[in-house]
């Protein structure tokens, strides 16, 4: 079953696919800006970059009770101590929760979403998280990954966030008690546009699997 139109959805949270009773749900979190306190466009590109990945997950969990959903933001930008990504991070989680109870989720979010689901990763619904080109400032928290499947996807070429910052994250977060993983991706940049079936079906793979494992 897909689920496609706004109204389908709460406010915070925009379904696509497979919303029948699941077993497992992959939550997608966009990119965005440093600062933006404007609300996302119509035409928001960062959005529209996550709908193959979507459509990825949705093809390789054939047969099975995942459900495919996006978080909704408010803001374009993170705002420093605002953290707006990760609030809208946490509200799409607490959608997920009343409308469907208490299932596992992996999130999959890319850029200034990387950050947003490594910083809400700690809900107890959160399996683990698949990071495509993540922003990871330095010092960023990590205790709370204890647990949890990380995987973060970042080609070294990248000239937007950079991927010794990734590779550090990962070090950091495996010192904590996290399952953390770093991925070199051999091309794509920040945009993951060359070679973009290779991210589609690496973070799907990924996900997918991250959703079957058992908790920590």
């Amino acid at each position: 079953m897909s689920v496609r139109s706004r109204s389908a959805a709460s406010p915070e949270l925009l379904l696509r696919h497979g919303a029948e009773a699941p077993a497992g749900a992959v939550l997608l979190l966009h990119g965005g800006r440093a600062d933006g306190l404007e609300a996302p466009p119509f035409l928001n590109l960062p959005a529209l970059r996550m709908r193959p990945f979507a459509e990825a997950v949705r093809r390789a969990a054939s047969g099975r009770a995942v459900l495919v959903a996006e978080a909704r933001y408010r803001h374009r930008g993170w705002n420093g101590e605002r953290a707006d990504a990760a609030r809208d991070a946490e509200t799409a989680l607490a959608a997920l929760r009343a409308r469907f109870g208490e299932l596992p989720v992996v999130l999959v979010g890319h850029s200034m979403g990387g950050r947003a689901a490594l910083a809400v990763a700690g809900d107890p619904a959160v399996r683990g998280v698949v990071a495509l080109a993540p922003w990871c400032p330095r010092g960023e928290p990590v205790a709370h990954l204890a647990g949890r499947r990380l995987h973060l996807l970042h080609d070294e070429t990248d000239r937007v966030t950079a991927a010794r910052d990734s590779w550090e994250f990962v070090r950091r977060a495996q010192e904590a008690g996290a399952d953390a993983t770093g991925v070199p991706m051999p091309t794509g940049g920040h945009a993951m546009l060359r070679g973009a079936a290779l991210w589609h079906r690496r973070a799907a793979e990924l996900a997918l699997e991250t959703l079957a494992s058992e908790p920590s």
